[in-house]
């Protein structure tokens, strides 16, 4: 029934509760998954460094001066102008497929436009493995040190983390991999990256690459392989894992870090059996991939730009790395300790033991308005956490050399000012 608060055109209902403030709305009950995810530390984290004012190597972004612009704006013209078919509902572009086979050959990895799955970037690739490989409670490997979006991709299967060391200098430690198996863990899949790691920075050896492959095979045990940062390596990269075993080595690959993230592309390159499976999964989250962005890419690529653009993003990379190991030689005072990156975009540091990374984050923040990452961010659980909690990730990407220099002699202020008040 309608209240008498109305004119002969428009109706205004007035809802029981009336025009005041808002009612408080009832929370549904939430599935357990959903009330056990949390929160994404990093995020939390990007909030902290987003303030006014503040200098950030929290988060790894790249350097949007080096996103190229005018030649994807070329493209995407062209894309347009050609007609509507980029913008309707369209099966996954077999072009970009092949050309991604293309991709792939630089990585060392020979395979087909049919073994080619196309994602909405990096993170929907481990969630759909994720929904592939793992049920509720079953073993997952991860690194003690990981990236925190695959602990985001599997949590709400509430699975048993089986975790191994990895060093900043050396990467994962494969025989402590080999060991597990051997007692009998039984893992859906290893998760790692093995080319400019995130957080620590480190690419694994050649035998180590070799072993792990080894390992799959005999174990048949999928490895995923996060390979974000593989065509970003200063000096070219080892081969790809991919490589070296193709039943159980499942690629994972992006543009977010060599194009620009906001495009949503990334891709796998799985066994072309479970293409069909990926395909309904995929399905059910997004319907269908973000196709205007994927017929620029194309057309990009089409174009010739990518080698020389390539060529570009590892040289600065590379300038912005040597600023922040130059900027930690000279500011940075006895007792921390850093890595030398092979590549990706962060580097990893540690502080004394005594320290606490997160309470270091909150009053550099305050007091210097310097942010970065703290360690136990990256822990695969909570019960690793302390094993990271004297460490910190910074990201070099985002910022010129000379605000390099400022930003490490801001954080070597707050960490002695951290020290003389605690």
């Amino acid at each position: 029934m309608l209240s008498s608060r109305e004119t002969a055109s428009h109706p205004i209902v007035v809802p029981p509760h009336g025009l005041g403030a808002p009612r408080r709305l009832q929370e549904p009950r939430l599935s357990r998954a959903a009330s056990s995810m949390g929160s994404s530390r990093l995020r939390e984290i990007m909030a902290l460094a987003s303030r006014p004012g503040v200098l950030s190597f929290a988060i790894g972004l790249p350097a949007e001066e080096l996103f190229p612009r005018a030649a994807l704006a070329e493209a995407m013209a062209g894309v347009l102008a050609a007609g509507p078919r980029a913008l309707q509902y369209a099966l996954p572009l077999q072009g970009l497929k092949e050309q991604i086979v293309g991709l792939m050959a630089l990585r060392g990895v020979r395979c087909r436009p049919e073994q080619v799955f196309i994602t909405s970037g990096a993170q929907q690739a481990m969630d759909l493995l994720a929904h592939l490989l793992l049920d509720p409670g079953a073993q997952v490997l991860l690194e003690e040190t990981t990236y925190d979006g695959i602990r985001i991709a599997v949590r709400r299967f509430e699975p048993r983390v089986l975790t191994v060391s990895t060093h900043p200098e050396s990467g994962i430690d494969v025989e402590a991999v080999a060991s597990l198996l051997a007692g009998g863990a039984r893992p859906a899949f290893l998760y790692l990256i093995p080319e400019g790691h995130n957080p620590l920075g480190v690419s694994l050896p050649l035998e180590a690459r070799e072993r792990l492959a080894e390992l799959a095979r005999s174990h048949r045990l999928p490895l995923l392989e996060d390979d974000t940062y593989g065509f970003l390596a200063p000096g070219g990269a080892l081969p790809a894992l991919r490589a070296f075993e193709e039943d159980w080595v499942y690629y994972i690959g992006s543009f977010a870090k060599t194009l620009a993230p906001s495009l949503r592309a990334g891709w796998m390159v799985v066994p072309e059996a479970l293409v069909p499976r990926l395909s309904m999964l995929k399905h059910a989250a997004d319907v269908d991939t973000a196709s205007l962005s994927h017929h620029a890419i194309a057309a990009f690529l089409a174009a010739g730009r990518l080698p020389g653009h390539l060529d570009g993003l590892r040289r600065e990379y590379g300038r912005r790395c040597n600023a922040m190991l130059d900027a930690l030689q000279a500011h940075m005072p006895p007792g921390v300790r850093w890595n030398r990156p092979d590549g990706g975009l962060f580097l990893w540091v540690e502080l004394p033991r005594t320290v606490d990374a997160t309470a270091l984050l909150r009053h550099a923040v305050e007091a210097e308005a310097v942010a970065f990452a703290p360690g136990e961010a990256f822990a695969a659980t909570d019960a690793v956490a302390p094993v990271q909690q004297h460490c910190l990730r910074l990201s070099f990407a985002s910022c010129p050399p000379e605000r390099i220099d400022e930003g490490i002699a801001r954080l070597s202020r707050a960490l002695a000012g951290f020290a003389s008040a605690g």
